[in-house]
């Protein structure tokens, strides 16, 4: 017989990048009194990872719980980026509504429309709350219209329809229910919570069911699945039974050793757990996303959404250039190997695949940045590896045509550098879907363009721009080839002799295009120093010296001008580099190179 279990509510916080979502989790978290008076507490303290508090981007999607009077309310922040997305279609499953986030001055985005669409297709109950409405430029009246555009838009039902608003700031720690109010603190939104969102609800006499969601992973207890209780309860010691809705053949039998529960920002142990509740569940070493914990007498998968695939890859290669294991501390192919196969502990979205050498392997992902979150993740820890440029994942219909991921890519430019965007982005196999005028002096373009064609464009985009320029990018299925494209129209400067680049030398090469190194870096042969003017590679040599005399001065090389390197990140250099060039990555340098090092074999290799 199914019940609600009134003294919980399972939310998830959803929105478009940048909207204020881990902010807002901040407030409820500080005002339902999880911090002590005198905690000191980061800002966005759910953003745990380095790479998220620098970027101010979350990548995983975290778990906390707060208490509002006797309720206790499970919150899951979730990432807003497109890369991340296959983060957002999973952990809805374990909830029963969302808070949609909208900036109150930008609106609707096309991120907003991604993660809604999700939430409405699960008939979850949507709360809206219209954020930093104290943002000078804020048009709370214009974006309520947008959103109510956006729900029609989407075939949302009646209920869906008569959502409530709230308005925020989440920054201030303060919520309303109407424009004008004078506001106090984040209660209206607590209110709202807890008289708008169901409580969960389940058959507590029934055989016990809970669908992992998501996978933590700790180096000391290894795989922690979480996910919501469906049916029955769980206790520790509890024999068990792993199915799976896509893998009917599977059933594997399991113990729980441990069970957590979320509160605040920890994970307390439990002895049991009953419908409703968001449990960590540890002991079990195979178990992944997707996966059904069920009572031995009645094994029941839940079914479950399919990841979505990658459509992008690298293949990242043990470093083999001359200046190999000077900078690294993990540098052999066990080491890379490891570590990729680790990563798929925790990162659903992410394939990993042995290639023909033990060297090298290819690794797919949802994007650039997701990929790049990853390279920099193991450069931090001390790993040194090369990877190739990144390459779409091609597929072919039953009439054997080739198809090739498609991207839809909503950009908005200030007026008077459109036409350049849209030059551009045409010479990529972009076709112009829509132009609108998006406020002031801003346009709205939507292209439909191929995966590739966005490969190395972000950059080029931002300097378009004057980076004032947002572009935001949704995948839309595979469509039929569009042809060549190409990405790099000016050529490489490849250092001809391996040493110590040297101010004469440099002064020399920076007549052919822009240096990338200064004076005193090391070089290798075939390794590349700058970007030529032209469209072919040149070789230069940067360790040349000035030959001395008796009548010339050593002191008269002071008076050569060298114009400051353009130094890459590595986002750029990912963007940089071509179909022939890797990227060698070390915890201290970024160097790009020749794939064949030997200027007599590289141009074999070219002409054959």
């Amino acid at each position: 017989m199914k019940t609600k279990r009134e003294d919980i509510r399972n939310i998830a916080i959803i929105a478009h990048v940048d909207h204020g979502k881990t902010t807002l989790v901040d407030q409820l978290l500080r005002q339902s009194g999880v911090f002590r008076a005198n905690q000191e507490v980061l800002e966005r303290v759910m953003d745990s990872n380095d790479i998220e508090r620098e970027r101010g981007i979350t990548i995983l999607s975290k778990n906390t719980a707060v208490y509002y009077k006797d309720t206790k309310i499970n919150i899951i922040d979730t990432p807003g980026h497109a890369d991340f997305g296959g983060e957002v279609e999973r952990v809805l499953k374990m909830v029963n509504g969302v808070i949609l986030v909208v900036d109150a001055f930008e609106g609707a985005m096309p991120q907003t429309k991604f993660v809604l669409r999700k939430a409405l297709e699960l008939d979850l109950p949507v709360i809206v709350c219209v954020n930093k409405i104290d943002r000078p430029e804020a048009r709370p009246n214009e974006v309520i219209d947008e959103v109510l555009e956006l729900f029609l838009e989407l075939d949302a039902n009646e209920e869906q329809l008569d959502c409530p608003f709230v308005f925020a700031s989440a920054k201030a720690g303060h919520a309303v229910l109407e424009i004008g109010d004078s506001p106090k603190d984040m209660t209206p939104l607590f209110e709202t919570i807890i008289d708008y969102i169901p409580a969960p609800e389940g058959d507590p006499d029934a055989d016990t069911q809970v669908l992992i969601s998501t996978i933590d992973y700790n180096e000391y207890v290894g795989r922690i699945g979480v996910g919501k209780i469906d049916n029955g309860t769980l206790k520790v010691n509890q024999d068990c039974v792993l199915v799976n809705a896509h893998d009917p053949e599977m059933k594997n039998r399991v113990k729980i050793s441990k069970l957590y529960e979320f509160d605040g920002l920890n994970k307390v142990e439990v002895e049991s757990a009953g419908i409703g509740s968001i449990v960590a569940i540890s002991g079990i070493a195979d178990i992944h996303i997707g996966d059904t914990i069920c009572s031995p007498e009645n094994p029941v998968a839940i079914p479950f959404q399919k990841i979505s695939e990658p459509t992008i890859s690298m293949n990242f290669i043990v470093n083999d250039s001359p200046l190999a294991g000077l900078e690294g501390k993990y540098v052999t192919s066990r080491h890379l190997r490891d570590r990729l196969f680790r990563e798929l502990n925790t990162d659903v979205s992410l394939r990993v695949e042995e290639t023909d050498t033990t060297e090298a392997y290819k690794v797919s992902g949802r994007g650039e940045l997701h990929l790049s979150v990853l390279i920099e993740n193991m450069r931090r820890e001390g790993y040194e590896f090369a990877v190739s440029k990144a390459e779409v994942l091609y597929k072919t219909d039953e009439n054997g045509k080739l198809l090739e991921p498609m991207e839809i890519a909503y950009v908005d430019v200030p007026d008077e550098f459109s036409g350049t965007v849209i030059e551009k982005l045409s010479n990529r196999k972009g076709e112009l879907q829509s132009m609108s005028s998006s406020g002031g002096s801003y346009t709205r373009l939507e292209f439909s363009i191929p995966a590739r064609g966005l490969i190395g464009y972000r950059g080029e985009f931002m300097t378009d721009t004057k980076g004032n320029g947002i572009m935001n990018t949704i995948f839309d299925g595979y469509g039929p080839y569009k042809g060549d494209i190409q990405y790099r129209k000016q050529g490489s400067l490849i250092a001809y002799e391996s040493g110590e680049a040297i101010t004469y030398g440099l002064f020399n090469a920076q007549e052919r295009g822009t240096l990338f190194i200064g004076p005193g870096e090391k070089v290798y042969s075939g390794m590349v120093v700058g970007q030529n003017g032209k469209t072919d590679d040149i070789e230069v040599n940067v360790c040349k010296k000035k030959q001395l005399t008796n009548t010339r001065a050593s002191g008269s090389d002071d008076a050569l001008r060298l114009t400051p390197p353009r130094i890459l990140s590595l986002e750029q250099c990912l963007e940089f580099i071509d179909t022939n060039e890797l990227l060698e990555i070390t915890p201290k340098s970024l160097r790009i190179r020749k794939k064949i090092l030997d200027p007599v074999m590289r141009k074999r290799a070219e002409r054959s």
